[in-house]
Order: C-alpha cells, then structure tokens, then sequence
C-alpha cells in the first residue's frame, strides 16, 4: 500500500490589509473640517468694527495643506482642498446668507489650489519658503475673492476690512511657521506606510 503523498500545508497570509486610498486623507480632512467647523464659529464674534476671531483661526487651513502638500504630495493635497470646499460651503449655508457662502466656497477652493501650487513650486527650497510663500500667495486670493465676491456694490467699506483681514492672515502665515517646522519630523502619521506584500 503507497504512502499518500503529503500536501503543504495552507498558506496562511499574515500580512496587514492593504490601506485604503481614502485612509490617507482621514487625518488632514479631519484637520481641515475641524478648522472649518471652527473658523465659521468664530467669524461670528467681532474683535472690533473690521475683525473677527475668525480671522485668526482661519489661516490654519494653510498649515493643514501645506502639511499634507508635504506628507502626501500635491495630488492628495488637492483632493483634501476639494472636500474642504464641500465642507466649508454646507457650513456656510448653515451659518450665513448664500451670498456669503458661496464667496467664502469660491475663495476657500482657489486659494487652497493656488497654495498647493505655489507650495510645490517651492516644496525644494529652505524649509520655510514654501509654507510662507504658498500661504502669504494663497491669503490674497482669498482675501480678494472672499470680499469682492461677497461685498462689492454694497455699502460695507468692505476694502478697509479686507486689509485687515489680509494684515493678520500675513502674520499668522508667519506665526504658523512654527507648528510646521515642529510637525515636519511626525509627517508619518499622515502617511500610513505600505502593507507588507504577501507570501
């Protein structure tokens, strides 16, 4: 009587599962509608006649771009400036009259994409220059979009408050600086590594 032949034993496939595509972005859109949710709350409440608080939270949607510009490369970075714009303009319906929403939606998408460029269009030089001039770049637009859209032919001086709006976007693109560089060396969590292949 023959010996049956032995067969191997199963492969048993130990690696992780893949990760998904749309896992990569959890952490910045996260980031980015927090800072959204928050600067619409915070718009409501007045510093003085030209200047809210929100003027002052709102720049870290920058920081939340560049970040992942960084981490995850501009075409992801465009992907989170997307859904940032679906979030920013649902809050601001909610909030605000629909003139004000759809400035604060069109200034919000130009401006990410523009400091997505110009980001990348630096993301080689000293650390510093591409966050600074990606959002000094991107805070004009916005600026200048938010504004005209929203207030020209009304008769709100709506040029001294966008000074001021621009004035203090300037300095928090600076102050902001700081964050970054403090984040630059924990930039792996906003990108889960590879799964290992199977054997």
């Amino acid at each position: 009587m023959r010996a049956l032949p032995t067969q191997p034993p199963p492969t048993v496939n130990t690696a992780a599962p893949p990760t998904h595509p749309l896992a990569r972005l959890a952490l910045p859109v996260a980031a980015m509608a927090a800072v959204i949710v928050l600067s619409n709350v915070l718009v409501q409440h007045a510093i003085n006649d030209w200047l809210t608080w929100g003027a002052f939270s709102y720049p870290l949607v920058f920081l939340v771009t560049d970040l992942t510009n960084r981490a995850l490369g501009p075409q992801v970075a465009r992907r989170v400036a997307w859904i940032g714009f679906a979030i920013a303009v649902v809050v601001s319906l909610a909030l605000a009259p629909w003139r004000i929403a759809v400035a604060s939606g069109a200034a919000f998408l130009f401006a990410q994409l523009m400091d997505v460029a110009v980001f990348n269009r630096w993301r080689a030089a000293t650390w510093w220059k591409a966050p600074l001039i990606g959002s000094l770049v991107a805070s004009v637009v916005d600026t200048a979009v938010f504004f005209f859209l929203a207030f020209a032919g009304t008769d709100m001086n709506w040029l001294m408050l966008a000074t001021g709006d621009l004035a203090v976007k300037a300095l928090m693109a600076a102050v902001l600086l700081a964050p970054y560089r403090a984040l630059l060396p924990h930039l792996q969590t906003w990108a889960p590594p590879p799964s290992a292949p199977a054997r």
